[in-house]
C-alpha cells in the first residue's frame, strides 16, 4: 500500500492523499486584486489533478502586501465575493479542498511581474507603492529603502492579517496558510538580517517570532473551530557566511514547537527568499532534510516541498517519515496530471471526473473511479 495516497488530517480536514498543490503566484489578477479568466481556468484545472489539496497563490492582506500590481487580494469584501463565485463553480468539479496563502510581501512588494523583469518599482510610478518591512533596510541594492512599521502599524497588520482569514472563510475556502516564508513581511521579522528593532518585535528570537505567532494566534480566534491554520516557513536564509547574524534551521525547529504550541494544523517547510546573496545548492529533495528535522521536534503534520517531481521520490519521502506530506509547485505546472501518474505508477486507486473514466491507461484495471456527484 502507497503512503503518499493514505488520508492525512489537517485540524478537521481530512484530506484524500497527500499529494499538496503548493502555492505559486500567477501574477495574472486585475490591478484591483481580483480574480480574472486565468484564475477559473488555473483553479478547475487544479480541482481535477487528482491531488490531496490545493492552497492558491500567496493573496495579500493589504494593498500594500501585494508583490506585484497583478497579485490577488482578500483586504475587501469584493475580492471576496468574487472567490466565492469562482470557489463555487470550481467545486462543482470535484471534491478536492482549497486553501488560500494570506500574505504581506513586505519590503519585496511594488514589483513588475516577473517575466517582464523590471524588478521593484518607485513609489510615485504608476504601478508602484511605499514598501513596508520591520527595518528600513533594503531587500537589493538596487530597491529604495522601506518604511520601518510602527508599533500601531504592525497592530494593523495582524488587524488586515484576521480581517482576511474572516472573508477567505466567508468564501468557502477550507483551509489557510499564513505565508512566513521566502522573505516576505513576516519572515523579515524572522531573521536578524531583516529586522534590527530594540522593540518587542526586534532583537531576540523570542522577540522576532512574536508578530507571526500573534498573527496565528488571532487568526485562530476568529475562524470556526477545528478550521486548519498552517503555516509556511523558511527553513534557513542559506547565508552561512553570516549563520550567527541569520535565519537557520535551529532557529525553525524553535518556532515550529511555538507554532504547535499556539495551534498550527500544520508547519510547511521552504527555505530562502530573504537576502539577495543566499547560496542554495538546488537539487533534488534539496529541502527535505529541513523538513525532516522540524518533524522530529513537533506532533503536527510537517509537509515537504522542492524539486519533488517523481513519485516514487515522493512516496519514499513519506514511507521514511521525513514528511507527513508532500506539495508540488513547478512539477504540477509542468505535470498536470501527476498525481494520477503517480497513482499508476504506485498501483493505487485515484478519484476521478466521470469524464475521464475512459482516459485510464490500457492494462490497468479498476485504478481510476468517478467522484460522487451530489
Amino acid at each position: 500500500m502507497s503512503k503518499l495516497f493514505e488520508t492525512i488530517q489537517f485540524a478537521d480536514l481530512t484530506l484524500n492523499n497527500r499529494v499538496i498543490i503548493a502555492p505559486m503566484c500567477q501574477y495574472s489578477a486585475t490591478e484591483a486584486g481580483e480574480v480574472s479568466y486565468w484564475h477559473e481556468q488555473q483553479w478547475a484545472n487544479y480541482a481535477l489533478s487528482g491531488a490531496g489539496l490545493c492552497i492558491v497563490e500567496a493573496t495579500a492582506v493589504q494593498a500594500e502586501g501585494r508583490i506585484s500590481y497583478a497579485d490577488l487580494g482578500l483586504w475587501n469584501d469584493q475580492q471576496r465575493d468574487q472567490i466565492k463565485t469562482l470557489l463555487q463553480k470550481v467545486k462543482t468539479l470535484s471534491p478536492m479542498p482549497f486553501g488560500v496563502q494570506l500574505a504581506h510581501a513586505g519590503r519585496k512588494a511594488s514589483t513588475d511581474k516577473p517575466w517582464l523583469g523590471r524588478g521593484q518599482f518607485a513609489p510615485e510610478h504608476a504601478h508602484g507603492w511605499q514598501t513596508v518591512a520591520p527595518s528600513a533596510v533594503a531587500f537589493s541594492e538596487k530597491d529604495l529603502a522601506p518604511h520601518a512599521l510602527t508599533l500601531e502599524e504592525i497592530q494593523a497588520v495582524k488587524h488586515d492579517f484576521v480581517a482576511a482569514a474572516q472573508r477567505a472563510v466567508d468564501a468557502g475556502f477550507d483551509l489557510i496558510e499564513l505565508h512566513a516564508a521566502h522573505g516576505y513581511l513576516l519572515h523579515q521579522f524572522l531573521s536578524p538580517l531583516s529586522n534590527q528593532r530594540q522593540d518587542q518585535y526586534g532583537g531576540s528570537l523570542e522577540n522576532r517570532m512574536r508578530l507571526t505567532l500573534e498573527v496565528l494566534a488571532e487568526v485562530l480566534e476568529v475562524v470556526p473551530q477545528g478550521f486548519p491554520v498552517g503555516v509556511r516557513i523558511s527553513a534557513t536564509d542559506w547565508m552561512e557566511s553570516q549563520a550567527d547574524a541569520s535565519w537557520t534551521l535551529e532557529s525553525s525547529v524553535e518556532l515550529a514547537k511555538q507554532l504547535e504550541k499556539v495551534g498550527a494544523a500544520y508547519v510547511h517547510v521552504s527555505s530562502g527568499g530573504l537576502h539577495e546573496k543566499q547560496h542554495i545548492d538546488i537539487e533534488p529533495n534539496y529541502q527535505v532534510p529541513f523538513a525532516a528535522e522540524i518533524k522530529q521536534h513537533v506532533h503536527i503534520p510537517v509537509i515537504a516541498v522542492g524539486l519533488i517531481t517523481e513519485s516514487q521520490q515522493a512516496e519514499m519521502i513519506v514511507r521514511h517519515h521525513q514528511a507527513d506530506a508532500i506539495a508540488l509547485a513547478r512539477a504540477i505546472l509542468y505535470d498536470p496530471r501527476w498525481v494520477w501518474h503517480a497513482a499508476v505508477s504506485l498501483g493505487e486507486p485515484i478519484q476521478v471526473a466521470p469524464q475521464y473514466l475512459r482516459s485510464q491507461p490500457h492494462g490497468f484495471k479498476n485504478l481510476f473511479h468517478a467522484f460522487s456527484e451530489s
